[in-house]
C-alpha cells in the first residue's frame, strides 16, 4: 500500500498475529491496488464497459462502503477518480500538472453513480477507472484488528502510514496516545505533533495536503483530488483527523470532509453520527468536536497554532 507499517501487539500469540497480519496486508495490497495486474481492481478497470466482473467479497465490501459514503457526501468522495489520479501522477515518478483541457475531457468519466454492484459482480462504464487509494488502508486496518482478535489479542495498535487502529487499551489499562501530525512542520521538515488524542478501541485516521504532494511555481499540488473539477481540493483545511469505531468509515469520510471544508465537513459528520474530529484550518486554527475534547491534548502553541475549543 506504499506505506510504512508498524505493529504493537501484546499477548501470548502476539508474534503469530503479527506474522498473519503481514500476510493479510500483502494480500489486500495486491487485491485493492489498480497497479497489480493480478488484482481485483486492475481486472475491473481493464474490463470497463465490458459488463460485470466477479470480485472477491472483501473487495466488494470496500466498494460498497465507498459507494455509501459517496452518496452521503454528494460525491465529494468518489472512487472513480482513477483517470484523474493517473493524469496527475502525484506520488509517482510521473507527477505533472495536466492541462485544463485534459482535465475537462476526463471529468465525464468521473461518477460513482456508474458503478453497478450485483452481489459479487461489479461493472463500470467504458473509460472509467476505480481507485481505492482513499479507502483501502481503512479497510486494511480493520482487517488487521480482526486477525489480532482471532489470535486472542486484546491489546494492540497498528499504524498504516498514519492510519492508526487500536484494539483495547495499552497493557497497563491506559488509553493509547496517538499523535496528530503538524501539516506544516517548518523548515526543518521534522515531524512534529500539534496534538494527541487518547483512545481505546478506536481508529484514528487523517487526510491532509501534506501527505503526498509536489511543488511547482510555489504552489502545492496534493493527492486529494476534487471530483467536481479534477484539481487538488482547495478547502479551508490543511488536515482533518477522524476518530471512530471503523477505520474503513474514517478513511472514506476524511477525504470527503477535507474536500468539503470545515463547515460542510463538520455538518456531514454530525449527520453521519459516531465520528469525532480534529480540524486544522489554513489559518492555523485547530477545532475539535465536542465529544473528543476531554481526550485531546493540544501541543501546537509553539508552532503558531491556535486552539478553538
Amino acid at each position: 500500500m506504499g506505506t510504512v507499517i508498524s505493529q504493537n501487539v501484546y499477548g501470548e500469540d502476539g508474534q503469530a498475529a503479527v506474522d498473519e497480519a503481514i500476510i493479510k496486508l500483502s494480500d489486500l495490497d495486491g487485491q485493492l491496488t489498480f497497479n497489480d495486474n493480478q488484482g481485483d481492481i486492475y481486472r475491473l478497470n481493464k474490463n470497463a464497459g465490458n459488463g460485470y466482473v466477479e470480485l472477491d467479497p472483501e473487495t466488494v465490501r470496500v466498494i460498497e462502503k465507498a459507494q455509501q459514503v459517496a452518496a452521503f457526501s454528494g460525491g465529494a468522495f468518489d472512487i472513480t477518480v482513477g483517470p484523474l489520479v493517473k493524469a496527475w501522477g502525484i506520488g509517482t515518478d510521473n507527477e505533472r500538472i495536466p492541462s485544463a483541457q485534459e482535465l475537462e475531457a476526463l471529468l465525464p468519466l468521473i461518477g460513482y453513480q456508474n458503478v453497478d454492484i450485483d452481489h459479487n459482480m461489479v461493472s463500470i462504464k467504458r473509460g472509467q477507472m476505480v481507485d481505492l487509494g482513499g479507502i483501502a488502508k481503512g479497510y486494511a486496518g480493520d482487517a488487521v484488528i480482526e486477525v489480532y482478535q482471532r489470535h486472542g489479542i486484546t491489546s494492540a495498535c497498528v499504524n498504516l502510514g498514519g492510519n492508526v487502529v487500536t484494539l483495547g487499551s495499552k497493557p497497563d489499562g491506559s488509553p493509547w496516545r496517538v499523535g496528530i501530525r503538524d501539516p506544516r512542520p517548518g523548515s526543518s521538515g521534522n515531524e512534529a505533533s500539534l496534538g494527541v488524542v487518547k483512545v481505546i478501541d478506536k481508529a484514528v485516521v487523517t487526510a491532509g495536503d501534506d501527505q503526498r504532494y509536489f511543488l511547482a511555481d510555489g504552489q502545492r499540488y496534493h493527492h486529494i483530488l476534487d471530483p467536481s473539477n479534477g484539481y487538488p481540493a482547495r478547502s479551508d483545511l490543511m488536515s482533518v483527523t477522524l476518530v471512530t469505531d471503523s477505520s474503513l468509515d474514517a478513511d472514506a469520510l476524511d477525504t470527503a470532509v477535507y474536500i468539503l471544508g470545515l463547515d460542510q465537513g463538520r455538518e456531514l459528520l454530525r449527520q453521519y453520527g459516531g465520528v469525532e474530529a480534529v480540524f486544522v484550518t489554513t489559518d492555523n486554527r485547530v477545532y475539535v468536536t465536542e465529544g473528543l475534547r476531554d481526550d485531546f491534548e493540544f501541543l501546537g502553541s509553539d508552532s503558531g497554532y491556535v486552539y478553538q475549543p
